[in-house]
């Protein structure tokens, strides 16, 4: 059986580097203080701090528990291999090899947390998909997108919530408001916040030709409470109208849909996918916090890209990445230059590997500056 001393020392390596970036010390320290507020009778007296607090301690207990687990997991690894080589047992080798690999794994996943450096990096996100140049195409495309972002959740293990689907008008949809849950959904997407190039034969084409359809995504943290942002009611025009497109089983048929304009900024917010119209009023309220909360801390930063990127125009361009059907299959990011032929795979939601290369790419280009 081969020696395996240098694996397991990069390893200890690796998780003696986790406790650094995960602030094991003082994630430890922090967790006893969070347990007693929550044991607390009177906790959801006050509901905001309560979530607050449950929130964070879940966060330090999933942190603290897979560090801890990983150690194990290193121990259990090297006293099978010193067992097996004292004992000249050859049986285990191919069982070592699997752990090892596993636990590189599941390191290198981990490791992502070093790069979530953005101060929403950990919120859910509200996602809106527009469609762009191209037409039909645009249209389908923007559809697809919405498909391979809800697919790549569903792969992640986050929670999703359709608020707003408006069809097309030739095809797919003109755009989409969705709600991803779950730690660092924002820290993942905003990799994914700009515009995205297609290239195919076109199926609403008569003669077949290759067509380039764009559509954007657009990222914001989803901030639950926003104190500081007050909406006066001569700053907002309501407006309510029938639920229309594929928002799931609970879109009503009467005019229950609301649509939010805060009339100084030109934000918009929809929602159609709650129960009445009471209801995605709060919905579309909130998220119209959410964005204006974010604007005004782009504006405070004076740089819109220290967050998210620029955006221009959804054609031509202004691309982050491009999706290539015909002639040949090519999925390719413009900022990163992270490539691959495994278009299905990735219009089915596997995006892992362009996020993880833009979390780097980011934390490169601010080592540079």
């Amino acid at each position: 059986m081969r020696d395996v001393s240098d694996d397991i020392s990069a390893l200890r390596k690796r998780h003696h580097e986790a406790a650094a970036y995960l602030k094991i010390d003082e994630l430890r320290a922090r967790h006893p203080q969070l347990e007693a507020e929550a044991s607390r009778p009177d906790l959801w007296d006050d509901a905001n701090r309560a979530r607050q607090v449950t929130g964070e301690l879940s966060s330090i207990s999933d942190d603290l528990e897979r560090y801890d687990a990983l150690g194990e997991r290193i121990d259990d690894t090297e006293t099978l291999a010193e067992l097996a080589r004292e004992e000249a047992d050859d049986s285990v080798a191919a069982e070592i090899d699997v752990a090892l690999g596993a636990l590189g794994v599941d390191f290198g996943e981990l490791e992502l947390r070093s790069l979530f450096t953005g101060e929403h990096d950990e919120l859910d996100v509200i996602a809106e998909i527009q469609a762009g140049e191209g037409g039909a195409d645009s249209q389908d495309w923007a559809n697809m997108l919405l498909r391979m972002y809800l697919r790549w959740a569903e792969r992640k293990g986050l929670d999703t919530e359709i608020e707003n689907v408006s069809a097309g008008s030739e095809a797919g949809i003109s755009s989409a408001t969705f709600l991803v849950k779950g730690r660092h959904a924002y820290g993942l997407l905003r990799s994914e916040h700009g515009v995205h190039r297609l290239v195919r034969m076109s199926p609403f084409n008569a003669q077949g030709k290759r067509q380039t359809a764009f559509a954007a995504l657009k990222v914001t943290p989803f901030l639950e409470d926003v104190p500081d942002i007050v909406i006066e009611d001569k700053d907002l025009r309501v407006d309510t109208y029938r639920s229309s497109g594929a928002g799931g089983q609970h879109v009503n048929v009467t005019d229950s849909a609301v649509r939010l304009t805060h009339i100084p900024t030109g934000v918009v917010t929809t929602c159609q996918n709650q129960r009445s119209q009471h209801q995605n009023k709060d919905k579309a309220m909130q998220y119209l916090k959410a964005k204006l909360a974010e604007l005004a801390r782009q504006e405070r930063e004076a740089e819109l890209d220290s967050i998210r990127g620029t955006q221009h125009s959804v054609g031509f361009g202004s691309q982050i990445r491009s999706y290539v059907l015909q002639p040949y299959q090519m999925v390719k990011d413009l900022r990163t230059e992270h490539e691959t032929g495994n278009i299905d795979g990735v219009l089915d939601g596997d995006l892992d590997d362009f996020m993880e290369a833009y979390l780097r790419w980011q934390r490169s280009q601010a080592l540079d500056d």
